[in-house]
């Protein structure tokens, strides 16, 4: 059956997630709202950039950052199904094509990256900002979560514990969360800053979700081709890597 391997995959993960449902969603709750507490209220309060409300800039960045966390998560989860409960080899056992499995693990990231999303738009009322959930918001936001849930699947793929998994994120993800233009703008950051932000994808998603958030801005729809051959490039690299693990 056409993509049974893929349905098999994301509904195995998503019966784990039902049963640790209300961890993740505090999880996913808690770290942005000190974020926005601390720098909506803190340090950003009363302050513009580029004409805008600091918190009307604040929580598109918080969006990216926490739906990143949430989709690129998955690499911790195929660890452990890896490295304890050998999940990883039944799957590579199954008459299923291989790409139905990164395929299945992306949906999952993909579903967790959207629980953050949620939280975001709840606080978005709450603080009385408006940001616009239109097609283009949509768009770009299935291109972040599948970038960032293939880059987990590949990031579990490639380490041999759970220290190197925690190395991955120190220089991986912990850099790519204050320097992607989540909490500031990356035109005011020093030469250097921009340049090592030019490398990660979060600079991108975050500057065209922004923008697709924000009535009235203007948005660079180049981003979306960016976006799509980041995605595109990663799912052959993490095909590759499934090939090779199963050598």
């Amino acid at each position: 059956m056409i993509l049974a391997g893929v349905r098999g995959i994301y509904l195995r993960e998503i019966l784990i997630l039902r049963r640790k449902l209300i961890k993740t969603l505090m999880a996913a709750a808690i770290s942005p709202a000190l974020f926005l507490l601390a720098f909506g209220y803190g340090v950003g309060r009363g302050t513009q950039i580029s004409g805008v409300d600091y918190l009307a800039f604040l929580l598109p960045g918080l969006l990216t950052m926490s739906s990143m966390n949430q989709a690129y998560s998955i690499a911790t989860e195929i660890n452990i199904s890896r490295f304890y409960f050998k999940v990883f080899e039944e799957y590579l056992l199954a008459p299923i094509q291989r790409w139905e499995i990164i395929i299945g693990e992306t949906c999952y990231g993909i579903t967790k990256g959207l629980i953050p999303v949620l939280i975001i738009g709840l606080y978005s009322l709450l603080t009385g900002v408006t940001l616009s959930f239109g097609p283009l918001f949509l768009v770009a936001l299935l291109l972040h979560l599948t970038i960032f849930a293939l880059l987990g699947f590949i990031a579990a793929m490639i380490v041999k514990s759970h220290s190197d998994q925690a190395t991955i994120n120190a220089f991986l993800i912990t850099p790519m969360m204050f320097l992607s233009g989540t909490f500031f703008p990356v035109e005011q950051m020093p030469m250097a800053i921009r340049a090592v932000a030019s490398i990660f994808p979060l600079t991108y998603s975050t500057q065209l979700i922004r923008a697709a958030l924000t009535p009235g801005a203007e948005v660079n729809l180049a981003l979306l081709g960016t976006l799509t051959v980041i995605a595109m490039v990663l799912f052959l690299i993490a095909k590759q890597i499934v090939a090779r693990v199963e050598l």
